[in-house]
């Protein structure tokens, strides 16, 4: 049996996968209680290099299209590999489908310096506006959603998710908050609208940036939400809060100390700080070369336990914790719905080869919080054990009342 015939032979353990070579012959794997899919590989060197390197080679093969799927779709097939081989079970699938990672010692050490970080911000961020106007919900929220019920729309899912983190900042009126990453500054103007505070937003992203102004001088409100291109290590002075969602999977793990040390240094010592990021379950691991090499350069998902090591060196108290385990892939499988139903357009921005990057991009995502090693932390801190009320009953109100004002 061939090397990839191997691969597959281990990884499909529910449904069946007929795979057709470039010779025209038909293998067939998996037992059959399931779905059923067929793919076919347009040349020879195809599943050598995917039994070599799956992580990688695998998506590749998909943009180039020498890996086409004749019966089925790509949710579908990273569904039977990934979902039968689901992190909390181990096993002998999980190992083969984690072939082909980075280094750990390679990555560890990588440095996102500010002039690397502003060019991997941009290197994803800065794609056409168009883009993401054709799958994102109308305010902009490019991170995970908030999921009171499944069946919730996006736009109701992501409107929940700002009361969420909202509510975990405690603010009261005239605060001065501090938005790392602020994105196109969705977050920073609900903050000012629901609780009457003073917001900064940074970025590193130019195309971000000119959006979040215009949206906060469409909104009246530029003199209280304002916006710079500024890299957070360079600012100085305090802030009553910190929020960051969505900004610390592009820190590097290299920088975690000085991103904490950093972040203590600009908060006031009663004040709050909220940190939303992707992480990773169990220890940490190195990126996916794939994620790493065609959508987020420099990337890396912290473990909970490396968050907390870092943090605990510069005195930073962890005040509330949660794991968000499966709220990103309701998310993901919106924005590929989304993308899906405007494929033409994609296209026409770019080409058919991005589409299909793209589509794996959220496609994988999807099974990575299904299956794999994927969930999104909240994590709250504070310099004073004192900062905030012992109980967690003000989120609550907050919370409601947040959702109920806007």
């Amino acid at each position: 049996m061939s090397l990839i015939g191997k691969l597959l032979g281990t990884l499909i353990t529910r449904g069946r996968l007929t795979l057709i070579t470039p010779g025209g012959e038909r293998e067939t794997f998996g037992p059959g209680d399931g779905a059923e899919l067929t793919i076919r590989f347009a040349d020879r060197t195809v599943g050598f290099a995917i039994a070599r390197n799956p992580r990688l080679a695998f998506g590749e093969a998909y943009m180039d299209e020498r890996l086409v799927i004749e019966n089925g779709t790509i949710l579908e097939l990273l569904e039977m590999i990934v979902g039968a081989n689901r992190w909390e079970d181990g096993g002998k699938g999980r190992k083969m489908i984690s072939k082909g990672k980075m280094g750990e010692i390679t990555q560890l050490f990588r440095r996102n310096r500010s002039a690397k970080s502003k060019q991997n911000v941009a290197h994803h961020y800065d794609l056409s506006d168009q883009l993401y106007e054709l799958f994102l919900d109308n305010d902009r929220q490019y991170s995970c959603a908030y999921y009171t019920d499944p069946k919730n729309s996006l736009e109701q899912a992501q409107a929940d998710k700002k009361a969420h983190i909202a509510a975990k900042l405690h603010l009261q009126p005239a605060q001065h908050v501090l938005d790392i990453g602020c994105g196109w500054g969705g977050m920073a103007l609900y903050l000012n609208k629901v609780a009457g505070v003073d917001v900064l937003g940074v970025t590193l992203s130019e195309e971000q940036l000119k959006v979040a102004r215009l949206r906060a001088e469409e909104a009246g409100v530029a003199d209280r939400v304002k916006f710079e291109l500024v890299d957070y290590r360079s600012l100085t002075g305090t802030f009553d809060r910190i929020v960051s969602v969505g900004m610390f999977e592009h820190v590097g793990a290299a920088h975690y100390d000085e991103f904490y040390s950093t972040c203590r240094n600009l908060l006031t010592r009663d004040g709050v700080m909220l940190l939303h990021t992707i992480g990773r379950l169990g220890s940490e691991s190195a990126p996916d070369p794939f994620t790493n090499k065609w959508i987020f350069p420099g990337y890396h998902l912290p473990s909970l336990s490396q968050m907390s090591a870092a943090s605990e060196k510069v005195r930073l108290i962890a005040s509330d914790v949660e794991t968000l385990r499966i709220h990103y892939a309701y998310t993901l499988r919106a924005w590929l719905e989304r993308c899906e139903a405007r494929r033409a357009e994609i296209v026409a921005l770019y080409d058919e080869r991005f589409f299909r990057m793209w589509q794996f991009y959220l496609a994988g995502g999807i099974v990575m919080f299904e299956a794999g090693a994927a969930c999104n932390y909240q994590v709250q801190y504070v310099r004073d054990r004192y900062a905030l009320p012992i109980t967690r009953d003000y989120m609550v109100e907050a919370e409601a009342r947040y959702r109920a004002s806007a």
